[in-house]
């Protein structure tokens, strides 16, 4: 019966005209403590002014040694907090293509003159921001090319990083090794931001999309040679022979680092569309690409506790980052996989509702040492065990970037969760959002990263699609894209269940177990 009460209010509070959120003006600046300031049905019958404080403070990471380096443009993964203040302290001065996606994304958007990125850009002059983002791009694209000189066995692509100096350097436990998977949302990203730079009236910012558009050229050369197995088998890791060779050097080798393939129909088909638009396969390569994919695509249905059936892509864990790719390409273009998706942000908010957690669940870092001040480990293992691959997982700790996917579809109940998590101790700091609270209350982690905090900026945003949707029409690959996602979607979802369940929202808050918000954010 509680469940239905819940359900029976989203329903009445998400059924009302929500101004969009390019109407409303810059206010005063917010308390850095702002989340608990707002109620849950404030934000639901116009979530727009919290949204311009979650934009202003989130704002607060993107600044030198904190995100990035001002010198080269290049992300960091992000940076530890003092346990007091909230201060930064450490920085991880390594990072790798993944967080540069979030970061291109992101100026993808200012260059094209959103005053919501402004705001987190540049919230003091809003007109300043199309050129902050012009000039690190600048940067960035000179750092990239630097890369690519010194180690041209990587062919453009990025290995993890370290770039707190002006040339990056791979890390050691990344010498001769190249991931897929995060070169994907990076070839996207850049992708989106040369169509916002040549949509542009400004020729300085056309001239350095076509700088940017040589580099993404270079990149579909490379990409079969560098992690195509043949038969098609796209490699996850690929070793490298040296990375200091050139990739037509005859003493260079690739080969697929073990058994470990990019298969998955989660964000790792993001390289797999690269390869099938531009890697210069043959059609029956083209073709294998999805053969080999087809197994993991699956439908299941969410049961529990009164709610359901709702029928769901099958996850690996079911963690929010799964979803990353409706972020950057037009799948929701295809109306099955736009109900699908939302069959799935159904099963995320309700299932915290029946299992009685404050919050959702993504792959993130765990919760601060308070001895040591370092973050105890990584978490992958985090979203729903019963419409997962993988059943064996840890949820005891959740993180407020768990909700980009449901702002993607609905702004109001994403920031309703969002705030919920943001409400709980320590969960704001002078960067914003922190990254991930413990179920109990008990701890948080005193850390900010691009994956914890700017998925749900771009979210905001509302991704990089309507840039990615308008260059691959010009490109010539856009009816393709769609074909092919409404072909190996429709052979394994017809009827879809659950599309009358409303998005559940929070009914349960983090426990407040003593925590003391940081001094210099309260």
């Amino acid at each position: 019966m509680f469940l239905q009460i819940i359900l029976a209010i989203t329903s009445a509070l998400t059924t009302g005209a929500v101004p969009s959120p390019q109407q409303v003006k810059p206010r005063a600046t917010p308390n850095c403590r702002f989340s608990p300031t707002y109620t849950q049905a404030q934000i639901l019958q116009n979530p727009n002014p919290f949204i311009s404080d979650v934009l202003y403070w989130e704002g607060k990471f993107h600044q030198n040694n904190v995100s990035y380096n001002t010198y080269n443009g290049m992300s960091y993964d992000g940076t530890l907090l003092d346990e007091t203040t909230g201060l930064a302290t450490a920085k991880h001065p390594f990072s790798a293509a993944s967080k540069e996606s979030l970061q291109i994304m992101l100026y993808a958007h200012a260059i094209s003159g959103s005053p919501q990125a402004a705001q987190f850009l540049s919230p003091e002059d809003p007109g300043a921001a199309p050129g902050i983002a012009i000039d690190i791009m600048t940067l960035k694209l000179k750092t990239y090319l630097q890369f690519n000189q010194t180690f041209p066995g990587f062919g453009g692509f990025f290995p993890w990083y370290t770039g707190d100096s002006q040339d990056i350097v791979p890390t050691w436990d990344w010498v001769n090794r190249v991931p897929a998977l995060d070169n994907g949302e990076l070839i996207w990203a850049v992708y989106s931001a040369i169509q916002a730079m040549e949509s542009s009236s400004n020729p300085n910012y056309q001239t350095l999309a076509k700088k940017w558009q040589a580099w993404l050229d270079y990149t579909k050369l490379t990409a079969a040679k560098i992690f195509y197995a043949g038969n098609g088998a796209v490699c996850s890791v690929t070793d490298i022979g040296n990375q200091s060779f050139s990739i037509n050097d005859p003493r260079q080798t690739y080969k697929c680092e073990g058994s470990g393939t990019l298969n998955d129909p989660y964000e790792g088909e993001l390289f797999t569309w690269w390869l099938y638009f531009f890697g210069g396969l043959s059609e029956n390569d083209k073709n294998l690409l999805w053969v080999v994919k087809r197994p993991q695509l699956v439908s299941v249905e969410y049961n529990m506790g009164g709610v359901g059936p709702i029928t769901v892509q099958k996850g690996y864990w079911f963690s929010a980052h799964e979803q990353w790719k409706v972020m950057e390409m037009p799948y929701y273009d295809v109306d099955l996989v736009k109900r699908l998706f939302t069959n799935a942000e159904r099963a995320r908010t309700c299932n915290s509702v029946v299992t009685k957690v404050p919050g959702m669940f993504a792959s993130v870092n765990n919760s601060t040492d308070p001895t040591t001040g370092q973050i105890i480990g990584y978490i992958s293992n985090a979203g729903i065990p019963s419409i997962s691959n993988q059943t064996i997982q840890e949820l005891d700790v959740i993180t407020p970037y768990s909700v980009f996917p449901v702002v993607l579809l609905d702004n109001a109940v994403g920031m309703a969760w969002w705030k919920n998590m943001a409400d709980g101790k320590k969960m704001q700091n002078p960067y914003g959002s922190s990254e991930s609270t413990r179920v109990d209350g008990t701890a948080t982690s005193s850390f900010v990263s691009w994956d914890s905090k700017i998925t749900t900026v771009n979210a905001i945003l509302g991704g990089v699609t309507d840039f990615v949707r308008q260059k691959m029409k010009t490109d010539g690959i856009y009816n393709d894209f769609i074909s092919v996602t409404q072909r190996e979607y429709g052979a394994v979802f017809q009827n879809l269940k659950g599309e009358n369940i409303n998005f559940c929202l929070p009914s349960e808050k983090v426990p407040d177990e003593g925590l003391v918000d940081y001094t210099q954010c309260k």
